[in-house]
């Protein structure tokens, strides 16, 4: 044991120093993440709604009193048309979000239906101009503005980059790091020496262990103290998930690595694994905007597990217990895929 534990002290030593010396691997893991919340954040802090901006047909007689009651709102923003071919260009290019012909028989709207901001526009557009007709609502209503941190959207990114960087170092920097020792042929020297296959592909996931709270750490302190990302759950929680998430990836990574003997090859291999996941996976929008049909294949994706998890935990201030199944789903990735890496890993 004392013999195993010096080799994979050695071998993990390795790994640390191999990571640090190299500045990409740094900027990528550290710097990268923090500047997209920061750009991300800022992106789409919490803002009141725009203006609507509205097409006025002007080669139509349009109803003065409808223009004035539009003008006078605070909310819509008049753009006059000069005639129908400039309409069909400020539709398509979403200068406007919809065009407003006020005939003799009424009001005519024209806009693209799946547009987000089109049917709240007509909305909009049209309760101005029926209340300036004289319309009396039958009901008297009230707005209750609810503004809470963790509904933001920085709130709702900061876990999924989490996630993100946690398999990115995981599979990439496992996945280069020994195709790029195979290739130079440092494997092949390994072979000879009384560390087995075992202890080499431990000291991965290892090493990425002792930087994952600097790692995590970093995205996690950003948000908190930049944007005041709340962090209702237990720290203790978040940090537990996230090593078995780190292990997990590690471990794709290393069946990543198992066979390419090219970077070529082992590139294209782990852009297999993780394209599919930046895709679906919730980091950036959430993943029940999926077809049901497919949401039993994304909730077994480990990126899914990892990123819900830590939403939970996070935003929702869930306990341990909440997120067994997402820890379930990470264990068996990384049981499989550590076991499988082994079975089939050679050093040429």
């Amino acid at each position: 044991m004392a013999e195993i534990a010096s080799s994979l002290r050695a071998l993990v030593s390795v790994r640390l120093r191999e990571f640090f010396r190299e500045p990409e691997a740094v900027f990528w893991t550290y710097v990268f993440p923090v500047l997209l919340a920061g750009g991300l954040g800022i992106a789409f802090r919490s803002q009141p709604p725009q203006p609507v901006r509205v097409g006025w047909a002007e080669w139509v007689d349009g109803d003065p009193r409808s223009r004035a009651a539009l003008a006078g709102d605070s909310g819509i923003v008049l753009v006059p048309l000069p005639d129908s071919a400039a309409a069909a260009v400020a539709l398509r290019q979403g200068r406007v979000a919809l065009v407003l012909l006020a005939r003799h028989d009424g009001i005519h709207y024209r806009f693209d239906d799946t547009r987000a901001d089109a049917p709240a526009a007509r909305l909009r557009v049209d309760e101005v101009l029926q209340r300036a007709a004289g319309r009396v609502d039958p009901l008297p209503v009230w707005n209750e503005l609810v503004r809470e941190r963790g509904s933001r959207y920085i709130d709702f990114l900061l876990p999924g980059l989490i996630g993100l960087n946690l398999m990115g170092s995981g599979v990439w920097g496992t996945g280069y790091s020994i195709v790029d020792a195979r290739r130079r042929k440092l494997l092949k020297r390994l072979l000879a020496t009384p560390m087995s296959r075992a202890e080499y592909l431990l000291s991965f996931p290892l090493a990425q262990l002792l930087l994952l709270f600097i790692e995590v750490g970093t995205i996690l302190a950003f948000g908190v103290f930049v944007f005041g990302v709340p962090v209702r759950g237990s720290l203790g929680t978040v940090a537990l998930v996230c090593v078995v998430g780190s292990l997990t990836f590690g471990a794709l990574g290393l069946l990543a690595a198992a066979r390419p003997t090219t970077i070529e090859g082992a590139s294209g291999v782990m852009n297999l694994l993780l394209m599919p996941m930046w895709v679906v996976s919730g980091v950036f929008f959430s993943s029940e905007r999926f077809p049901q049909a497919v949401q039993p294949v994304i909730k077994a994706l480990p990126l899914t597990a990892l990123v819900d998890a830590l939403r939970r935990i996070v935003l929702e201030g869930a306990a341990l217990g909440s997120v067994v199944g997402q820890l379930a789903v990470l264990a068996g990735w990384l049981v499989v895929s550590f076991l499988v890496a082994l079975r089939i890993f050679r050093w040429q």
